[in-house]
């Protein structure tokens, strides 16, 4: 996208992986490409964002994490994070809804037996699927009824993301018998399931967020996902899935970040907007202008230096399996809350600032700045850092570890 991103964790040890991933970044770089060459018609037409599931798919791109024995490229999370930075620097929105598709379409993993986990991947593969969802908690929780067969899902889930594309859901339910927290899987066109897109967001409005609702919908007992929401009942490799998830919002806030500042300084350096060359900027010479752009790259630097040492850690924990311990979790968990709050300042300057770089000219709709400053807003609005901020002090100040919260 033009801004050099600092890089998002070690090179990989082996060459058959260094390969693979060289070989994905440049199937996002390109896939980048073609979303931001349409990206300011797309975002203002707001449309479900069938064609740029598509996209990605022709790409390949869906079946990246699912391992290659099962019909998926076999690639990392280190690999899944930049390839979701990179299209988030393009389409802040559609990086958001492949992050949610590679957290959902991995969270059997985390929660549930291999040999199920494996079942569903290769279905994945077999199939496509695009994944969407979400593990917020509300009040009332989706009720989750024994029947002598399986289940029945009943009750609604707010804003849930890639709710309007998605082969398969992942959301969280209860169970009404013992107050187990659960991840269900479930086919959204299944009978009984009503999708709403009722969100109707000022940013991220291509992340097909909506809401569903449940009516009796029947569950097989294969759908149904290990899930708590104590720390104590997981294993630590387990509560890995908490910062896995947070580390994908962590991209997003970044490939915004970066990619508002690559089509600002295009701006800046040739006097237009590389998709309307009919407005003109000011000189590239201001020092305000330099001071602005200097100030804005060593904020997203830094919050990318940090967003390494989070994911060093996430992958030494990955690695280590269940041999992990709480303390090692705790160490990861904090940092991937550093890398939250310093990605979550690092976008929120850079898209509003931005706009102070390029002037009046920004509230131009043809230019599309404003998407930058909305889509930011929007994600850290629904994943706020202030109690990241908390619990990084309460482990700095008293060791406490933190709470097990999945993201959104």
């Amino acid at each position: 996208m033009g801004f050099a991103p600092a890089p998002s964790g070690p090179a990989p040890e082996s060459d058959r992986t260094a390969t693979g991933r060289a070989h994905w970044l440049r199937v996002a770089r390109e896939t980048a490409d073609d979303l931001a060459t349409d990206a300011v018609v797309r975002e203002q037409a707001g449309k479900v964002p069938f064609d740029e599931v598509s996209r990605l798919r022709e790409a390949g791109l869906l079946a990246l994490l699912i391992p290659a024995e099962l019909g998926g490229a076999g690639e990392d999370w280190p690999t899944a994070y930049a390839v979701v930075r990179e299209i988030a620097a393009a389409d802040g929105a559609i990086g958001q809804l492949l992050g949610c598709h590679y957290f959902m379409s991995w969270s059997a993993r985390f929660f549930t037996e291999p040999a199920l986990a494996a079942q569903v991947g290769r279905q994945s593969a077999a199939e496509q699927w695009c994944w969407g969802g979400g593990f917020t908690r509300q009040e009332p929780p989706l009720a989750l009824n024994r029947t002598a067969g399986g289940y029945l899902l009943d009750g609604r889930q707010s804003y849930v993301t890639g709710v309007l594309v998605a082969d398969r859901l992942v959301v969280r339910a209860v169970r009404t018998d013992s107050g187990e927290p659960l991840a269900v899987v479930v086919d959204p066109a299944r009978y009984g399931v009503v999708i709403d897109g009722d969100a109707d967001p000022f940013g991220q409005r291509l992340a097909a967020g909506g809401s569903v609702e449940f009516d009796g919908v029947p569950v097989s007992t294969d759908d149904v996902l290990g899930l708590s929401a104590d720390e104590d009942a997981l294993s630590p490799s387990a509560s890995l899935a908490s910062p896995v998830g947070r580390l994908v919002s962590v991209q997003i806030r970044l490939g915004i970040a970066e990619g508002v500042l690559a089509e600002a300084r295009e701006y800046s350096r040739t006097g237009h907007s590389p998709w309307d060359p009919a407005w003109p900027a000011g000189t590239p010479q201001d020092p305000q202008v330099l001071t602005t752009y200097g100030e804005l790259t060593v904020l997203t630097r830094s919050a990318s230096a940090l967003t390494g040492q989070a994911l060093e850690a996430l992958r030494g924990g990955l690695t280590r399996g269940e041999e992990l311990t709480y303390d090692e979790y705790a160490e990861i968990s904090v940092l991937v809350a550093m890398a939250e709050a310093a990605a979550s300042r690092a976008v929120q300057e850079c898209t509003a600032r931005a706009l102070d770089i390029i002037g009046a000219r920004s509230t131009s709709s043809r230019l599309g700045f404003d998407r930058f400053w909305r889509n930011a807003r929007t994600h850290t609005l629904y994943e706020p850092v202030s109690d990241r901020l908390r619990d990084v002090g309460d482990y700095f100040l008293n060791g406490a570890h933190p709470p097990f919260v999945l993201p959104a």
